[in-house]
């Protein structure tokens, strides 16, 4: 669902809402949109709940569609933005630990309780400005508390990806969960060995992604997730880099921070990046620009024992920047030093056009081989350190260097 902006997303869902009450549907505002309105006032998506039934739904509003019409579940667009419109409903067994084998239309109050935890399980009429609250959802918000609707141990049976909702949850809107919530979602815990590693590599997205990163991460090692989620021993360092990051830290560089929580030598650092590509299902960009924010830390860690030409090489990339957040989070000092020598480095420019390329080499009488990279890098680096300025210097030591290279 992309609304153009809240105002306006509201108002289609009214008018969704109206169309569907002048028919003779009771309707309301569920999940999600209710919470987020009771604590910010301003939703950006909205999902509906009706008594109407998925063919009902498709006789008023003739382009809706399916997208689990087995389930009750109908996309309507109304003017810029698309809705979920769902009929009330109570649930099956789980057998698949995600969707009911069966439901059953029902009504307001059923489709409450079948919800995963009390603060998504209320409803909101927008005409009569009044919510409509069958599991104390309400108190439960006022209270900052994440709380699973009925039997906890039922709730998670149900679908085990509901024990990273609840930590989600509470460290987006920085909530505590209940605690018999919490004693089933520790008793669980070892039943997300059974979650698809998308569902679970999703999870672990948005929270790393949110400013609250660092309760999730804690809470995670708490309850004993990090076991089952990462396949490695639980962990009960703080993780105190995680939770110091800027707030527009990425998911490479969170999850990056959170290896260094972990781990501190330099093979248990890079056996687990590797693990966690395989175990969270990392894009192919994710993981790449995480074993870069690795190196680069590593070499900002020993920053004053590189060369120039290195210190301008690692300054240059990127996700330096990434990097650097996490030095932050470890020596404050070690961090200002290092900004102001980049500063400095700067004056000189950081990645300055070549002098010379490969052409270059060619014509100055250089034939084509393999260690034709390693010259033109080697001049490169003579350029950064300032050691030569001009194209004809470049030349002379590109030629010294493939000398030194044959005589080797």
């Amino acid at each position: 669902m992309n609304p153009v902006c809240p105002i306006e997303c509201r108002k289609g869902a009214i008018e969704i809402l109206e169309k569907l009450r002048s028919a003779g549907f009771e309707t309301y505002f569920a999940g999600g949109c209710v919470r987020d309105r009771l604590l910010s006032g301003s939703p950006s998506e909205y999902d509906i709940a009706t008594s109407a039934r998925p063919e009902d739904i498709k006789k008023l509003f003739p382009k809706a569609r399916s997208v689990g019409e087995s389930f009750g579940v109908m996309l309507v667009r109304m003017q810029n933005s698309i809705y979920d419109v769902a009929t009330f409903r109570s649930d099956g067994p789980y057998s698949d630990k995600r969707h009911p084998d069966e439901i059953t239309f029902s009504d307001a109050k059923h489709d409450a309780l079948r919800r995963d935890f009390t603060i998504n399980g209320m409803f909101e009429d927008p005409i009569e400005e009044k919510i409509i609250d069958f599991v104390g959802g309400k108190e439960d918000l006022q209270n900052r508390i994440v709380r699973a609707i009925g039997d906890p141990n039922k709730r998670i049976s149900e679908d085990h990806l509901r024990m990273l909702r609840a930590i989600r949850f509470a460290s987006r809107f920085e909530f505590s969960i209940e605690t018999e919530t919490a004693n089933a979602i520790r008793e669980h815990s070892h039943e997300l060995r059974g979650v698809s590693r998308e569902r679970i590599g999703e999870e672990l997205r948005k929270m790393l992604t949110n400013t609250n990163r660092g309760v999730a991460a804690w809470e995670l090692q708490y309850l004993g997730l990090d076991r089952f989620i990462l396949e490695e021993e639980s962990c009960m360092n703080a993780p105190t880099r995680v939770g110091r990051l800027p707030a527009s830290a990425t998911y490479a560089t969170a999850l990056a921070a959170w290896i260094f929580d972990r781990y501190t030598s330099d093979s248990d650092v890079q056996a687990a990046a590797s693990n966690w590509r395989k175990r969270l299902l990392l894009s192919n960009k994710t993981y790449d620009d995480l074993s870069i924010i690795l190196e680069l830390h590593q070499k900002l860690y020993f920053w004053d024992s590189l060369g120039t030409a290195q210190q301008k090489r690692t300054s240059a990339s990127n996700l330096c920047n990434s990097a650097l957040s996490i030095i932050q989070c470890e020596d404050r000092s070690h961090f200002v030093h290092i900004r102001r020598e980049i500063l400095n480095l700067e004056r000189s420019g950081l990645a300055p056009e070549r002098l010379i390329n490969g052409n270059d080499l060619l014509e100055a009488g250089i034939p084509p081989s393999s260690v034709l990279g390693e010259v033109l890098e080697s001049v490169y680096d003579a350029q950064l350190e300032g050691s030569i300025t001009n194209r004809t210097q470049a030349i002379q030591l590109a030629q010294a260097i493939y000398r030194d290279f044959l005589d080797s």
